[in-house]
């Protein structure tokens, strides 16, 4: 079977809630996590090392948050086909590492249409950063495990514990296929 180790991890979530099922896991196999915002703040504030996303990409969040996640440093750690020679070598020559993990929840756009608020606050919940982190880690299953569904948590801890800290093809095209129902 197709097992794939999980040594780096982004986490931007709009749900913080059940991030105390999967951070223990995280942990437990050493996996750096990468994470923006309110996220980097509540992962920091429940205890677990963190990298804030500026730090790791070296340009800050810009227009009022807008644009967090969108860096080549993330969507190539992300895209990049692990087999290819050349994707490893440009890699390299650019020191981005890769990004096996993408753990991602989006901004709850539906609710806050369901609560009517005005245009200008409701436009700030379409998701840009969001959908393109779960569509490049479900294109790249083969080499990227997607969860974009908090739901999920407990089969992401249940998977890392059964190998070690890596996750089976089988389970990453099912996140992949639902990431892309989602998207």
């Amino acid at each position: 079977m197709n097992f794939k180790k999980i040594k780096r991890a982004i986490i931007s979530v709009s749900e913080k809630s059940n991030l105390k099922i999967i951070l223990p896991v995280l942990k437990k196999f050493n996996v750096e996590i990468i994470s923006s915002g309110n996220s980097f703040k509540k992962i920091s504030g429940m205890g677990y090392n963190c990298i804030e996303i500026s730090n790791y990409t070296g340009l800050s969040e810009m227009l009022d948050g807008r644009v967090k996640t969108l860096h080549p440093k993330i969507h190539a750690g992300i895209l990049n086909v692990r087999k290819n020679k050349k994707h490893r070598k440009e890699l390299k020559k650019k020191n981005i590492p890769n990004i096996d993990l993408v753990i991602v929840n989006l901004y709850p756009f539906e609710k806050q249409l369901n609560n009517k608020i005005n245009k200008k606050k409701l436009i700030e919940y379409i998701d840009i950063g969001g959908p393109a982190l779960i569509r490049a880690a479900a294109k790249n299953f083969e080499d990227v495990t997607v969860i974009s569904d908090i739901s999920d948590y407990t089969s992401l801890t249940k998977e890392l514990k059964k190998y070690k800290g890596s996750t089976s093809i089988k389970f990453r095209e099912l996140m992949s296929a639902k990431a892309f129902g989602l998207t």
